[in-house]
């Protein structure tokens, strides 16, 4: 846990900084990304490279199911999305913007970031390096409520219910796919690939 919580305060203080409207508009919402994804990957390396190497494997099975996973996950979110308008006054404008990033760089670069860094990245700490610790400790079930409960948690900074339903039901779907299989790479394929849909391919807003 000692080297947990240093890493997590991290995250928290990085998601802060990209999503406070004391700071967000001060900073470029993805080279700001790109460095914090890129400093809790590192920092996984350094303090969890054993653990990292066990459940980063590859099979043919989980690319399948990382991009099975992404579609259905998108589906979801399309259907989600369409549903929350009806009911909520404010979704549309939340929706917004969550989507008002896209103004500050390339879609191009977006896109490559979301699939070849910021996903991937995401998944190594969150789930390889907190949820694979803490199940160790606490017990799978504990590990993915917890981590879920916490990737949820630094998303409060923005003040926005759709942003923070949305890392939820993220969080419960890639941490179950963690806890289910007991490796990470169906789920950071899962994650790179419906972050490139969700964000450029086909967005919602």
């Amino acid at each position: 846990m000692k080297k947990i919580i240093p890493g997590i305060i991290a995250a928290l203080i990085f998601w802060f900084l990209m999503f406070s409207p004391l700071t967000a508009s001060k900073l470029n919402f993805w080279l700001t990304m790109l460095i914090a994804t890129g400093f809790l990957t590192a920092y996984s390396i350094i303090f969890g490279r054993d653990d990292l190497k066990q459940v980063l494997d590859f099979k043919l099975k989980w690319v399948v199911l990382g991009l099975v996973s992404a579609v259905v996950l998108y589906f979801v979110f399309f259907a989600g999305n369409i549903i929350s308008k009806m009911l909520f006054d404010f979704a549309e404008h939340q929706v917004n913007n969550i989507y008002s990033t896209k103004s500050q760089a390339d879609k191009i670069f977006i896109g490559l970031s979301l699939l070849l860094w910021i996903g991937p990245a995401e998944e190594i700490f969150w789930r390889g390096y907190v949820q694979n610790n803490l199940a160790k400790k606490y017990g799978d079930m504990n590990g993915f409520f917890i981590t879920t409960a916490i990737y949820t948690l630094v998303h409060i900074w923005g003040f926005n219910l759709m942003l923070l339903v949305a890392a939820l039901f993220c969080g419960l779907f890639w941490g179950w796919m963690f806890m289910k299989y007991k490796s990470l790479t169906p789920g950071l394929i899962s994650h790179a690939v419906w972050d490139l849909f969700i964000f450029i391919i086909v967005p919602l807003s």
